[in-house]
């Protein structure tokens, strides 16, 4: 069985819910670099401070300071297993992640799993999603039944949009995604590393996919 795995994919199509599935099934420790940065943030941590800069327009932030955020996070222990959750977004990054692997031996050892959706049915997703503002939990306002002044079901929190939830912002990072992540899973299938899933599908659907995709790995 692998033990570590990178889900990819553009805005909205669930890598969130599905990083959360996969990794309760397979008890794997999971992290966005949104995550990671809430984590250094809440610390007061110069690197979260440096990171928060660049993410407040919907930016991506620049690939050194990507790596710093997530190999941080691995220094805790958790090269061993891990699932990344939209890391890495730019090939300069996956080169350098590949690189980094490769020092801990483990570069051979890596599922990436690519999660499709159509730009009309991300904008719709977009359009309509809640964010928790304390633990980042992700929900579908109209498929939830919640609305900004219901309460966050996992933690009580407060339920917002997302500042980069915008028309305009969404478009440019569609337009990120398409010039700058697209390339990533060119590099991840040439080297044989890469399992496409469709996204449109329910999300049991979906994570009956990837489990599919990673017992077929196992049985090569």
């Amino acid at each position: 069985m692998k033990s570590h795995f990178i889900l990819l994919g553009p805005p909205a199509s669930g890598k969130g819910t599905q990083a959360e599935l996969l990794a309760a099934q397979l008890k794997l420790p999971a992290a966005s670099t949104g995550a990671m940065l809430r984590q250094e943030r809440a610390t007061g941590s110069d690197l979260g401070l440096e990171a928060e800069k660049w993410t407040r327009d919907g930016k991506l932030f620049p690939d050194e300071l990507a790596l710093r955020v997530v190999k941080h996070w691995l220094d805790a222990g958790r090269w061993d297993r891990f699932l990344l959750d939209g890391f890495p977004r730019t090939l300069g990054q996956a080169q350098a992640f590949d690189d980094a692997l490769l020092a801990h031996g483990l570069k051979t050892d890596l599922l990436v799993l690519h999660l499709e959706l159509a730009a009309a049915a991300i904008r719709a997703r977009v359009a309509d999603r809640l964010t928790c503002r304390d633990c980042g939990a992700t929900y579908g306002g109209a498929f939830h039944k919640l609305d900004d002044l219901t309460p966050c079901p996992d933690c009580g929190g407060l339920l917002e949009r997302r500042a980069d939830d915008t028309s305009a912002a969404l478009e440019n990072r569609l337009s990120q995604y398409r010039e700058l992540t697209l390339p990533v899973c060119d590099y991840y299938q040439a080297s044989g590393r890469l399992m496409k899933i469709d996204a449109s599908q329910s999300r049991e659907t979906i994570h009956d996919c990837i489990m599919a995709a990673v017992q077929s790995e196992d049985e090569q």
